[in-house]
């Protein structure tokens, strides 16, 4: 009996995963897939990744040979251009005519340009495949300022391309009074906008443009409100467009508004012609992410594999990550008073803004917003969509639970077994739980090959992993709290195995306790614990650091760094700021106030850093360590020298103590306050540890977190003098240093202590596990051995060699060259 032939029309991420899908349910069929691109199938959700570096071959789906290795007959740049449905055959650019007994029309959508006047002019693109990429990437190599039509989904993405590209200037235009009006509100939009504005967009709202000047290229956008915007690059996102020319052709129904009509098992009006992904017009509605597209993949090969599967709507919930922001909705995010009850959060300091919309009685989660912290989406779209009972303090889920964070994985072990955790594989924690209790699956690696979750968007993988995790307890198995892959032991296992061997560099710790090469978790870590133990030069460990201990300094947008000198306490000199002042007009940098007192210095090049160093050092300046996982800055207030209110000396005392910890490195960063009375100026109560003046001495207060989840730090010990006080201090920072888990905040680390503050006073206070004296002597030593960082990189001539673009570079500038000033800046002066 000869194999029904099943034609692919389109070899995108539903097109491939349509293959996938009918593969592992059949092997009665043959399989041939037509695709336009010159390309086999890539991901174009993770597409921008595209200028982060990430080659073509980094975002494919699969090998090239996995279509052989399956019996798939793969037609690359060679699309459908016809459709016989009498003779079922189809008829392609290349002139190849095959037979059919199903057809799968997978064409998905094409940016929707619209028509503008100008528009076929140069410089202007789309934003859709890896080729649209490649011609934006040539033509910005000489472009200024670049803009882009679309402020929904797409164009935001697009705009991140064009950041990454380097334009120096950077425009958003949207026709609607928001960004992103179909998943979020007015608010949210307004949060959205300026955040992106700090990152160098400029927002354009309510524009229609009415035409694209310029002869050839393009040299602006005209407005139809006569306003002009001078621009030598647009990109268009402005929506998609349902492939459905195809279809319209073969005489298919197809939707007043595009699109080809689809039933609930995704047959079009020809029972043998099925049409999946954004092509699909179910009930009047195009789906434009990828998970319902591979939903549609998985009921069409379930139904040609003789089950039964239907479709009947989509979530459209969605969370990303644009430019940087986090951004999601969820459930019904639009519903308003009276219909619901609306919790909103908004934090314009921090750039958060959150809204859920319960039922009137308060029972239910109907939808909601988050901007800037999307860290409870998973959760609260489960409390959603299974409908589960509210706390009596709804509002717990948005801001978290007073005094400590509710345990994760409990939670989520919560749900029903139907529960879809994977939304992009259709994979229920019913699924995940099963794999790790009848096939003992244990690592998230092995739950992506075994289920496929956490495949797709990669959004659910915290979920997956608190699965995991809860699964493996419930079933009695002791759960060891691994660094990653290459090494078997927790941080502090591993701290405590370098300390007593005695090991200085990471090959050594990697050959003694670890295997393999190592990856970007356990290097990063493995050079913390390096740095905390030892305090050697952390760019002796460049190899395994990222880009900001590489350069002792913070990389900011459009590859220049920021330089932050330390000003303990906030005290400075006059003179002091007088040589801030002359190095920020020497080397033309931006300078700002932080919110830790003391000024960031921004637009530094890589070259420049160790002069602009060497100045700050001779004028008594040492390295922030803003760039690092170690203490910041100790916030004060003016104290009792010049306050009416001040019982104690908070400035001197807050010097102290940031000398006192300053180059000590950490799990995470660490920042401290200083208040001298209990008007808290300093907010000492949103630091990792805050001091706070009384009548008898110091209140100690710590494990605050002013993040994006802020919580209050908790009463250490009341009424102490300054020694008790930094006696304290120590034993709490080194336990924190010892015992924390990598890129662990102190509130975090504390949350997660078996009997939290309790245990934790005992062990710092009571000394109840003996190691006081240990903790004291070991920072201590780390307090002895400081060292500025800056000064030993300039003083180093095989360490300045690194301060260069290439390595053939000379180290110091030719007196004698001259340059010419830029056209911009001329312009500049004579304005």
């Amino acid at each position: 009996m000869s194999q029904p032939t099943v034609i692919v029309v389109g070899n995108g991420m539903v097109g491939y995963k349509f293959c996938e899908k009918l593969i592992s349910k059949s092997s009665r069929f043959k399989i041939i897939v037509f695709g336009e691109e010159p390309r086999h199938a890539y991901d174009r959700v993770h597409l921008s990744e595209y200028f982060n570096g990430k080659s073509a071959d980094d975002l494919s789906m699969s090998s090239l040979s996995w279509y052989a290795d399956h019996d798939i007959t793969l037609f690359l740049g060679d699309p459908v251009q016809e459709i016989n449905r009498v003779n079922k055959t189809v008829h392609s650019a290349k002139g190849l005519t095959l037979k059919y007994d199903y057809l799968v029309l997978a064409t998905g959508s094409s940016a929707f340009v619209p028509d503008i006047p100008g528009v076929e002019k140069d410089g202007v693109f789309v934003y859709r495949t890896i080729e649209d990429l490649e011609l934006m990437k040539s033509w910005a190599v000489n472009a200024k300022v670049g803009a882009v039509m679309g402020g929904g989904l797409l164009g935001l993405e697009a705009a991140k391309a064009v950041l990454d590209l380097g334009i120096q200037q950077a425009h958003v235009i949207e026709f609607a009074p928001r960004l992103m009006p179909r998943q979020i509100d007015s608010m949210g939009s307004g949060m959205l906008q300026s955040k992106l504005k700090s990152l160098g967009l400029n927002i354009h709202l309510n524009k229609s443009t009415q035409s694209i000047t310029g002869d050839h290229a393009i040299t602006g956008l005209k407005f139809n409100d006569e306003t002009v915007l001078p621009v030598d690059m647009l990109v268009i996102s402005a929506g998609i467009r349902p492939r459905d020319e195809l279809a319209t052709l073969a005489g298919l129904q197809v939707g007043t508004r595009g699109g080809i009509t689809v039933n609930q098992k995704m047959q079009t009006s020809d029972e043998y012609i099925f049409a999946i992904g954004e092509c699909a017009l179910y009930e009047g509605m195009i789906y434009g992410l990828v998970a319902p597209g591979y939903e549609m993949a998985d009921i069409v090969a379930t139904c040609l594999a003789e089950g039964d599967k239907s479709f009947s709507g989509y979530d459209m919930s969605t969370k990303l990550k644009l430019i940087g922001v986090d951004v999601a909705s969820f459930g019904d995010a639009f519903v308003t008073e009276p219909d619901c009850r609306t919790i909103v959060f908004e934090d314009t300091h921090k750039g958060t803004y959150k809204r859920i919309n319960i039922t009137t009685d308060g029972k239910y989660l109907l939808g909601g917003i988050l901007i800037g912290d999307a860290d409870a989406y998973n959760m609260l779209l489960q409390t959603v969509n299974n409908k589960l009972v509210l706390p009596p303090n709804p509002e717990d889920l948005i801001l978290g639970v007073r005094g400590g964070e509710e345990n994760a994985s409990a939670g989520v072990m919560g749900l029903p077994d139907e529960a879809l955790i994977c939304s992009c594989e259709a994979v229920t924690k019913g699924a995940i739980c099963d794999a790790v209790t009848v096939q003992n699956i244990t690592t998230v690696d092995g739950m992506k090959k075994c289920t496929k979750a956490g495949t797709g968007c990669g959004g659910c993988i915290p979920m997956v992993k608190d699965l995991i995790t809860g699964t493996l307890k419930a079933n009695g198995t002791y759960v060891k709290n691994v660094i990653c892959e290459h090494f078997d032991y927790s941080r502090q296992e591993l701290l405590d195995l370098i300390r007593l061997n005695q090991i200085k560099n990471y090959d050594l710790v990697l050959d003694h306790f670890g295997r393999g090469d190592g990856c970007e978790v356990c290097k990063p870590a493995v050079a913390s614990i390096l740095s905390s133990l030892w305090n050697d030069l952390i760019v002796k460990q460049a190899p395994i650091q990222d880009s900001n201990d590489r350069f002792l300094a913070n990389i900011q947008k459009g590859g220049t760094y920021s330089v932050v000198p330390r000003i303990p306490g906030g005290e400075i000199t006059p003179d002091k700021l007088i040589v801030i002042g002359q190095v920020a007009k020497k080397y033309g940098l931006y300078t700002k106030i932080t919110g830790g007192q003391r000024i960031d210095l921004f637009g530094a090049h890589l070259t420049d850093l160790p002069t602009i160093w060497e100045e700050l050092i001779a004028a008594g300046f040492e390295s922030g360590h803003a760039y690092g996982k170690s203490l910041r800055t100790v916030k004060s207030c003016v104290g009792s020298t010049w306050c009416r209110f001040g019982l104690h000396d908070s400035v001197s005392f807050a010097i102290r103590i940031e000398d006192r910890y300053k180059g000590i490195r950490s799990p995470h960063k660490l920042k401290g306050g200083v208040s001298g009375c209990i008007r808290e100026c300093a907010e000492a109560q949103a630091k990792d540890f805050g001091i706070i003046a009384t009548e008898k001495g110091w209140n100690l207060y710590i494990c605050g977190n002013g993040g994006s989840k802020p919580q209050h730090a908790q009463l250490l010990a009341a009424d102490i003098d300054s020694e008790t006080c930094i006696k304290y201090l120590d034993r709490f920072l080194m336990f924190y240093i010892k015992t924390a888990d990598p890129l662990t905040r102190t509130a975090t680390w504390l949350n997660k202590m078996e009997g939290g503050l309790s245990y934790l006073k005992n062990v710092i206070l009571n000394d109840s596990l003996g190691i006081c004296s240990q903790l004291q002597e070991e920072i201590q030593g780390l307090i002895d051995t400081y060292h500025c960082e800056w000064k030993e990189a300039v003083e180093s001539p095989e360490l300045r060699k690194r301060f260069a673009h290439f390595v053939n570079a000379p180290t110091e500038k030719d007196p004698n060259a001259e340059f010419e000033p830029l056209r911009d800046q001329v312009k500049a002066k004579e304005w």
